[in-house]
């Protein structure tokens, strides 16, 4: 009883209700998950984070009237937000760019593996971003080839205030590497690493590892030639 995990409050927001519910049923059918709202549209989605106030919301972002970019930015900037994951259909999504910087923490990517689902929710409700692996890759490659879609224009964004060895880091966490991939390559321990990646969110003021990839894009520290 006292023992039971706190469950992982979630709202679903897509406009097709079959895929709404078969999300609610494989999260369901996880004891720490539970789905507590289910919206249709984007403008419904913030209407229903504000009253249920989820730990997570993911929201499709292709949908009628207000898409899930918009909502993402209204429901982050709101008192005591949700996490945000996007759920896309990634070949042919062209708006990446623009939901990384609406606020969300990750993707997800509706062809996945019923685990990578899950495990994308648990990770951003814990505070972290879904930044790692294939996924960060993918999505680097999706907004930085693609600059007349939101991208930034005109010169770099500079970063004050940031040491030369954390313009390293940050340039490895823009490329998509893990902390323990940015350890090997700059050949100190996974713990220092780590504290890199720790004093660049204090200092650029960044959400999360989400948010340091598209400094590290803005601040043309990430090459958009591959």
């Amino acid at each position: 009883m006292s023992d039971a995990p706190a469950q992982i409050r979630i709202l679903l927001a897509d406009d097709q209700p079959l895929v709404r519910s078969g999300l609610r049923v494989l999260i369901n059918d996880n004891a720490d998950l539970r789905v507590v709202a289910e919206a249709g549209s984007g403008g419904e989605a913030v209407t229903l984070a504000a009253e249920v106030k989820p730990d997570v919301a993911v929201l499709d972002i292709r949908m009628p009237g207000m898409d899930g970019i918009e909502a993402a930015h209204r429901i982050v900037e709101s008192p005591d937000a949700p996490r945000v994951l996007m759920l896309t259909t990634f070949d042919d999504d062209d708006y990446v760019y623009g939901a990384l910087r609406a606020g969300a923490s990750g993707f997800l990517v509706k062809d996945m593996a019923l685990e990578e689902i899950l495990g994308a929710i648990r990770v951003v409700a814990a505070g972290d971003a879904l930044i790692a692996p294939s996924v960060t890759r993918r999505l680097i490659a999706e907004f930085a080839n693609r600059p007349d879609r939101g991208a930034p224009s005109g010169s770099a964004r500079p970063l004050a205030g940031i040491t030369e060895r954390e313009v390293e880091v940050l340039t490895l966490v823009g490329r998509g590497l893990s902390n323990s991939e940015i350890a090997e390559t700059l050949v100190i321990s996974v713990a220092t690493a780590k504290s890199h990646v720790a004093r660049l969110l204090t200092k650029l003021d960044a959400r999360d590892r989400v948010q340091l990839v598209i400094l590290a894009y803005e601040a043309g520290l990430v090459s958009t030639r591959g």
